[in-house]
C-alpha cells in the first residue's frame, strides 16, 4: 500500500491528471491481456491447491496443467500483442506512437503470467511468509522502476515501467518457490490432465468474464468523463480510484489470502456461516474506520499524496468511501461463491454490475457533474451487496 501511494505521488507530479487517465486505460488493457494470456486459471489454482492440501500428487497435477496452459497462452498472446501493438496503442491510448509500450509488454508477458501463477501456488499452499516477501518485492520493484522511468521519460516511461515491473518480480518469486522443499520446476510443465483442466475451466469462465467486463466498463467510464467533462476530470476519477484501491488493499489482501483458501476447505454450512460472521465483525469496522479517516483528512491527502492540480477531486471522496464499505461487504460473500465455483452466479454478478456501473455514471454525471461518478459507484455497490446477501441467505444447502 505504501509503495502504491508513493507511485501515485510520482505520477501526480510528473504526468498530471490527464496522464493519470492514460495510465488507467493502459492498466485496464494489461489486466485484460494478462487474464486471457494466463488462461485465467490462477483463482482455480488457489482453490484446488488448498483443497488438495493432503494430496501432493493432485496438487502437482493441477500445477502442471495450469503451467502448460499458461505457457501456451502467454506465448500466443505475446506474439499477438507485438503484431497489434500500433492498433492497441491507438485503441487504448489514442496515440499509435505509444506502440513501443505494448512491445515491451509483449516481450515480458510470459514472466508476468508465471509470476501470478507462482503467487497463486504460494497462496494455495498457505506459504504466507514467501507470499508476503514476493509481494513486497514486487511492490518495491514497482516503486523503483516506475519512479526512475517516470522521472526520466515522463508518461512514456511510466507506461513502460507499469508494463514490465511484475515480469521482473518473477525472478524473486521463482527463487522463493525454488527454495521450498515441495517445489520443483518440472511440476509446472507436462501433459494436461483433463479432469484438472475441466475444474480450472470453471474459473477460466469466471475470470474471463471479469477481465472482459470490469476493465471495459472502466475504459468506457473514463472515455465518458473525458469527452463530457474533460480528460482532467477523468484523471481525477482515476486518482480517486487508485487511492481507494490502495487503502482497501489492506482488506482485499486478507480476503484473497485467507478467505479464498479457507472457504475452499469448509464444507459444513454452520462453519461457513460462522466464518462469514467473524469476517464481518473484523473487517467491516476496519473498512468504516478507514473510510472515515480518508474522508476527514481528504484535503491533506490530496496535497500530500497527489498535488495541487488534483484539488478538484475532493468532491469524489464522500460517496467513494461509502461505496468502498459496500464493496468490501459484497466481496466477503463474493469470495464464498468464488471458492465454491458458483461460476454462473459469479459471472452474472460481474457482467450486470460492471455495466450497471457505467450506466449509473452516465446518468449521475449528467445531473451532478464529476461528483456523480462517485455517487454511481456507491449506488452500484449498495445494489451488489443487497443482491449477494440475498443469494447467500437463500442459497441451496
Amino acid at each position: 500500500m505504501l509503495t502504491l501511494l508513493g507511485i501515485n505521488k510520482v505520477l501526480a507530479i510528473y504526468v498530471g491528471p490527464a496522464g493519470y487517465a492514460a495510465i488507467g486505460q493502459f492498466q485496464n488493457a494489461v489486466q485484460m491481456i494478462t487474464t486471457f494470456a494466463s488462461g485465467a486459471i490462477n483463482t482455480g489454482v488457489v482453490k484446488y491447491t488448498a483443497e488438495f492440501h493432503d494430496n501432493e500428487e493432485k496438487q502437482r497435477t493441477v500445477w502442471r496443467t495450469a503451467g502448460t496452459i499458461a505457457l501456451t497462452g502467454a506465448v500466443l498472446a505475446g506474439i499477438s500483442v507485438a503484431i497489434l501493438s500500433k492498433s492497441l496503442a491507438g485503441w487504448f491510448l489514442k496515440d499509435e506512437s505509444y506502440s513501443g509500450v505494448f512491445l515491451w509488454f509483449a516481450v515480458t508477458l510470459v514472466f508476468f503470467v508465471f509470476n501470478t501463477l507462482l503467487l497463486a501456488i504460494l497462496n494455495g499452499k498457505k506459504e504466507i511468509h514467501r507470499y508476503v516477501v514476493a509481494n513486497i518485492s514486487g511492490s518495491l520493484f514497482a516503486l523503483f522502476v516506475t519512479s526512475l522511468m517516470t522521472m526520466q521519460y515522463g508518461l512514456y516511461g511510466a507506461l513502460v515501467a507499469l508494463a514490465v515491473y511484475q515480469s521482473l518480480t518473477f525472478f524473486v518469486t521463482f527463487s522463493l518457490c525454488y527454495k521450498a522443499s515441495w517445489f520443483k520446476l518440472r511440476f509446472l510443465f507436462g501433459a494436461v490432465d483433463k479432469k484438472a483442466a475441466k475444474n480450472l475451466a470453471k474459473y477460466t469462465a469466471m475470470a474471463l468474464t471479469g477481465a472482459a467486463c470490469v476493465p471495459v466498463s472502466h475504459i468506457l467510464i473514463r472515455n465518458h468523463l473525458g469527452e463530457t467533462l474533460g480528460w482532467e476530470s477523468a484523471g481525477y476519477w482515476e486518482a480517486m480510484w487508485r487511492l481507494s484501491s490502495a487503502y482497501l488493499m489492506l482488506i482485499t489482501t486478507t480476503l484473497t489470502v485467507y478467505f479464498l483458501p479457507r472457504f475452499s476447505e469448509l464444507k459444513e454450512s454452520i462453519k461457513i456461516n460462522k466464518e462469514i460472521f467473524n469476517g464481518y465483525m473484523l473487517i467491516m469496522p476496519l473498512s468504516i474506520l478507514c473510510g472515515v479517516i480518508i474522508y476527514c483528512f481528504r484535503e491533506i491527502i490530496i496535497r500530500f499524496l497527489f498535488s495541487s492540480e488534483f484539488a478538484d477531486m475532493e468532491v469524489l471522496f464522500l460517496w467513494q468511501v461509502i461505496g468502498d464499505v459496500f464493496k468490501i461487504a459484497s466481496f466477503i460473500i463474493g469470495y464464498f461463491f468464488l471458492s465454491k465455483a458458483r461460476f454462473k452466479l459469479f459471472m452474472f454478478i460481474e457482467v450486470y454490475f460492471a455495466f450497471q456501473f457505467y450506466f449509473f455514471v452516465t446518468y449521475f454525471v449528467r445531473h451532478f457533474g464529476l461528483e456523480g461518478a462517485s455517487m454511481a459507484y456507491m449506488f452500484n455497490y449498495l445494489g451488489c451487496f443487497i443482491f449477494v446477501l440475498v443469494m447467500f441467505v437463500f442459497r441451496p444447502e
